[in-house]
């Protein structure tokens, strides 16, 4: 397989969080997006909106958006699961992840903070502030729903949860560490975020995700 991504992307952060865990070897191509390289002809001819991350399977065919590419991977190679077997819990599992990859992430990705800055002439603390703003908000509704499933599960007498649900990294936290990567970047303030800071914490401690993070890609000092 062929990851065509970029270090900072934080939606193939989250595909090579989930190839990470799941053991799956890929080649790792670099499209520098401050660059413009995912608009090069040769790659926005094969992926109608030219973004990144886009995987090539095996077999030739190129798959677009992080969270359909996760959930193919996940289908194509069971083990470790990144979705639970019961439908409900699947359903959690799904909300708090796009919580971040629909909520948060759109408003706050590079296209938006360079068509704030170039285009609205929006100045570079205006800029951060929208950023920080937007994002705390995001994840102060990310850690009540997280309470919030905490409590139903402690009714169902079910185990506590070290990641964003149950004992095992999941697609929320696939979507999580990435999200909490960028807010440090931009100075977020994440105090009082106790329990979407011990996930992230839980996943940081894991092998996958330290292979992932974008210090550890082959572009980072491009």
């Amino acid at each position: 397989m062929k990851l065509y991504n970029y270090f900072r992307s934080s939606a193939s952060f989250r595909v090579r969080i989930a190839l990470e865990l799941k053991g799956l070897p890929y080649d790792y191509v670099p499209l520098h997006l401050v660059r413009a390289e995912h608009r090069a002809p040769e790659f926005a001819a094969r992926v109608g909106d030219a973004l990144v991350p886009a995987l090539e399977t095996n077999d030739g065919h190129l798959l677009t958006q992080s969270m359909a590419i996760i959930e193919y991977l996940d289908e194509q190679h069971p083990e470790p699961p990144l979705l639970p077997k019961d439908a409900l819990a699947r359903a959690h599992v799904r909300a708090l992840a796009q919580m971040i990859a629909c909520e948060i992430h759109p408003i706050n990705n590079l296209r938006v903070l360079k068509y704030l800055k170039h285009d609205l002439m929006v100045d570079e603390s205006s800029k951060d502030a929208w950023y920080r703003h937007w994002t705390r908000t995001g994840l102060e509704a990310f850690e009540r729903q997280l309470a919030l499933l905490a409590q139903e599960r402690d009714a169902a007498d079910m185990s506590a949860s070290r990641f964003c649900w149950g004992s095992k990294p999941s697609l929320a936290d696939c979507c999580l560490v990435p999200q909490i990567f960028n807010a440090q970047r931009f100075h977020v303030d994440l105090q009082g975020l106790d329990r979407t800071m011990a996930a992230f914490k839980a996943c940081m401690g894991l092998p996958a995700f330290q292979r992932a993070q974008p210090s550890a890609c082959p572009d980072s000092e491009a």
